[in-house]
Protein backbone atom coordinates (compact mmCIF):
# COMPACT_ATOMS: atom_id res chain seq x y z
CA UNK A 1 0.00 0.00 0.00
CA UNK A 2 1.21 3.48 -0.89
CA UNK A 3 -0.01 6.51 1.08
CA UNK A 4 1.91 9.79 1.12
CA UNK A 5 2.68 11.60 4.36
CA UNK A 6 0.91 14.73 3.11
CA UNK A 7 -1.74 15.14 0.45
CA UNK A 8 -0.70 17.87 -1.93
CA UNK A 9 -0.60 18.30 -5.69
CA UNK A 10 2.81 16.59 -6.01
CA UNK A 11 1.66 13.56 -3.98
CA UNK A 12 -1.51 13.37 -6.04
CA UNK A 13 0.53 13.49 -9.24
CA UNK A 14 2.72 10.64 -7.92
CA UNK A 15 -0.45 8.67 -7.11
CA UNK A 16 -1.72 9.08 -10.67
CA UNK A 17 1.62 7.89 -12.08
CA UNK A 18 1.62 4.80 -9.82
CA UNK A 19 -1.97 3.92 -10.73
CA UNK A 20 -1.82 4.67 -14.46
CA UNK A 21 -4.83 3.09 -16.16
CA UNK A 22 -6.76 2.43 -12.93
CA UNK A 23 -9.63 4.76 -12.03
CA UNK A 24 -9.24 7.29 -9.23
CA UNK A 25 -12.64 8.74 -8.36
CA UNK A 26 -13.56 12.05 -6.77
CA UNK A 27 -16.94 13.68 -6.20
CA UNK A 28 -17.12 16.12 -9.09
CA UNK A 29 -17.21 19.00 -9.16
CA UNK A 30 -15.86 19.58 -5.68
CA UNK A 31 -18.04 21.92 -3.65
CA UNK A 32 -16.51 25.24 -2.58
CA UNK A 33 -14.45 24.82 0.58
CA UNK A 34 -13.86 21.09 0.00
CA UNK A 35 -10.37 19.67 -0.53
CA UNK A 36 -8.65 16.38 -1.30
CA UNK A 37 -7.17 15.37 2.06
CA UNK A 38 -5.92 11.83 1.45
CA UNK A 39 -4.98 9.47 -1.35
CA UNK A 40 -3.79 5.88 -1.39
CA UNK A 41 -3.24 2.92 -3.68
CA UNK A 42 -2.61 -0.79 -3.40
CA UNK A 43 -0.49 -2.81 -5.80
CA UNK A 44 2.84 -2.67 -7.53
CA UNK A 45 3.72 0.38 -9.64
CA UNK A 46 2.01 -0.10 -12.98
CA UNK A 47 -0.13 -2.94 -11.56
CA UNK A 48 -2.62 -1.22 -9.25
CA UNK A 49 -5.36 -3.19 -7.49
CA UNK A 50 -7.10 -0.34 -5.66
CA UNK A 51 -7.27 3.43 -5.31
CA UNK A 52 -8.70 5.65 -2.58
CA UNK A 53 -9.36 9.36 -2.34
CA UNK A 54 -10.76 11.37 0.54
CA UNK A 55 -12.41 14.72 0.16
CA UNK A 56 -13.19 16.77 3.24
CA UNK A 57 -15.38 19.78 3.82
CA UNK A 58 -18.40 20.87 5.81
CA UNK A 59 -22.14 20.52 5.50
CA UNK A 60 -24.72 22.71 7.18
CA UNK A 61 -26.26 19.77 9.06
CA UNK A 62 -23.21 17.65 9.88
CA UNK A 63 -20.30 20.04 10.31
CA UNK A 64 -16.95 18.53 9.22
CA UNK A 65 -17.41 15.66 6.74
CA UNK A 66 -15.01 13.13 5.15
CA UNK A 67 -15.98 11.22 2.01
CA UNK A 68 -13.67 8.32 1.08
CA UNK A 69 -14.11 6.73 -2.36
CA UNK A 70 -12.43 3.39 -3.09
CA UNK A 71 -12.29 1.53 -6.39
CA UNK A 72 -10.75 -1.93 -6.13
CA UNK A 73 -10.35 -5.33 -7.65
CA UNK A 74 -12.15 -8.07 -5.69
CA UNK A 75 -10.08 -9.19 -2.70
CA UNK A 76 -7.83 -6.12 -2.54
CA UNK A 77 -9.18 -5.15 0.89
CA UNK A 78 -8.62 -1.38 0.78
CA UNK A 79 -12.34 -0.61 0.87
CA UNK A 80 -12.82 -2.86 3.90
CA UNK A 81 -9.85 -1.26 5.65
CA UNK A 82 -11.18 2.25 5.05
CA UNK A 83 -14.66 1.16 6.15
CA UNK A 84 -13.32 -0.57 9.27
CA UNK A 85 -15.06 -3.86 8.52
CA UNK A 86 -13.53 -7.33 8.90
CA UNK A 87 -14.37 -8.81 5.47
CA UNK A 88 -12.40 -8.12 2.29
CA UNK A 89 -15.15 -7.95 -0.32
CA UNK A 90 -18.26 -5.80 -0.14
CA UNK A 91 -20.42 -8.52 -1.65
CA UNK A 92 -20.26 -10.58 1.53
CA UNK A 93 -22.12 -7.91 3.53
CA UNK A 94 -24.28 -5.91 1.13
CA UNK A 95 -27.82 -5.38 2.30
CA UNK A 96 -30.52 -7.11 0.31
CA UNK A 97 -33.32 -5.25 -1.38
CA UNK A 98 -33.25 -1.78 -2.84
CA UNK A 99 -29.98 0.17 -3.01
CA UNK A 100 -29.56 2.89 -0.40
CA UNK A 101 -28.27 5.41 -2.95
CA UNK A 102 -27.36 5.75 -6.60
CA UNK A 103 -24.46 7.84 -7.82
CA UNK A 104 -23.48 8.87 -11.31
CA UNK A 105 -20.15 7.51 -12.40
CA UNK A 106 -19.20 9.31 -15.57
CA UNK A 107 -22.31 8.60 -17.68
CA UNK A 108 -23.74 5.58 -15.88
CA UNK A 109 -25.82 5.27 -12.75
CA UNK A 110 -24.32 2.98 -10.09
CA UNK A 111 -26.45 1.43 -7.34
CA UNK A 112 -24.85 1.28 -3.89
CA UNK A 113 -26.12 -0.79 -0.99
CA UNK A 114 -25.50 -0.29 2.70
CA UNK A 115 -22.61 -2.26 4.20
CA UNK A 116 -23.10 -3.15 7.85
CA UNK A 117 -20.45 -1.86 10.22
CA UNK A 118 -22.00 -3.60 13.23
CA UNK A 119 -19.18 -6.15 13.41
CA UNK A 120 -16.50 -3.48 13.21
CA UNK A 121 -14.34 -2.25 16.04
CA UNK A 122 -14.98 1.18 17.49
CA UNK A 123 -17.91 3.52 17.27
CA UNK A 124 -20.56 3.51 14.58
CA UNK A 125 -19.27 6.84 13.37
CA UNK A 126 -19.57 6.21 9.66
CA UNK A 127 -21.90 5.07 6.91
CA UNK A 128 -20.63 2.68 4.26
CA UNK A 129 -22.15 1.92 0.87
CA UNK A 130 -20.78 -0.27 -1.89
CA UNK A 131 -21.63 -1.71 -5.26
CA UNK A 132 -20.10 -2.84 -8.52
CA UNK A 133 -18.84 -0.48 -11.20
CA UNK A 134 -16.95 -1.64 -14.26
CA UNK A 135 -16.15 -5.05 -12.76
CA UNK A 136 -14.64 -3.52 -9.63
CA UNK A 137 -15.98 -2.81 -6.16
CA UNK A 138 -16.88 0.80 -5.51
CA UNK A 139 -16.99 1.76 -1.82
CA UNK A 140 -17.98 5.11 -0.32
CA UNK A 141 -17.30 5.71 3.38
CA UNK A 142 -18.84 8.83 4.89
CA UNK A 143 -18.04 10.33 8.30
CA UNK A 144 -20.07 11.22 10.29
CA UNK A 145 -22.66 8.55 9.60
CA UNK A 146 -25.48 11.07 9.19
CA UNK A 147 -23.67 12.73 6.26
CA UNK A 148 -24.62 9.78 4.03
CA UNK A 149 -27.68 11.90 3.24
CA UNK A 150 -25.37 14.05 1.11
CA UNK A 151 -25.26 11.14 -1.36
CA UNK A 152 -28.97 11.55 -2.05
CA UNK A 153 -28.30 14.74 -4.00
CA UNK A 154 -27.40 13.19 -7.39
CA UNK A 155 -23.73 12.76 -6.62
CA UNK A 156 -21.37 12.54 -9.55
CA UNK A 157 -18.07 10.68 -9.34
CA UNK A 158 -15.43 11.30 -11.95
CA UNK A 159 -12.28 9.42 -12.82
CA UNK A 160 -9.87 12.28 -12.37
CA UNK A 161 -6.91 10.33 -13.74
CA UNK A 162 -7.95 11.67 -17.14
CA UNK A 163 -8.87 15.18 -16.03
CA UNK A 164 -5.69 17.02 -16.94
CA UNK A 165 -5.45 20.78 -16.41
CA UNK A 166 -8.63 21.00 -14.31
CA UNK A 167 -6.69 19.28 -11.49
CA UNK A 168 -4.76 22.51 -11.02
CA UNK A 169 -7.96 24.06 -9.65
CA UNK A 170 -8.46 21.35 -6.97
CA UNK A 171 -7.61 22.21 -3.37
CA UNK A 172 -5.38 19.77 -1.49
CA UNK A 173 -4.41 19.38 2.15
CA UNK A 174 -5.97 19.40 5.56
CA UNK A 175 -6.25 16.77 8.27
CA UNK A 176 -6.22 13.19 7.01
CA UNK A 177 -9.19 11.05 7.97
CA UNK A 178 -8.85 8.15 10.39
CA UNK A 179 -8.95 4.72 8.79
Amino acid sequence: MWRPDDCDYEAFSAHLQLTDGFPTYLPWPLSPGWAVTDVSSVGAPGEPMATMTCTSGTSALDGPVDVLVVSEEPGAGLGARCAGVPHLDAGERLSEGQPLVKVRLERQQVSLWSVSTSGADGEWDRSVVAGEAGGRWLWIVVRPASAVLLLRDDWILRDISTLGAALLEVDFGGPRPPW
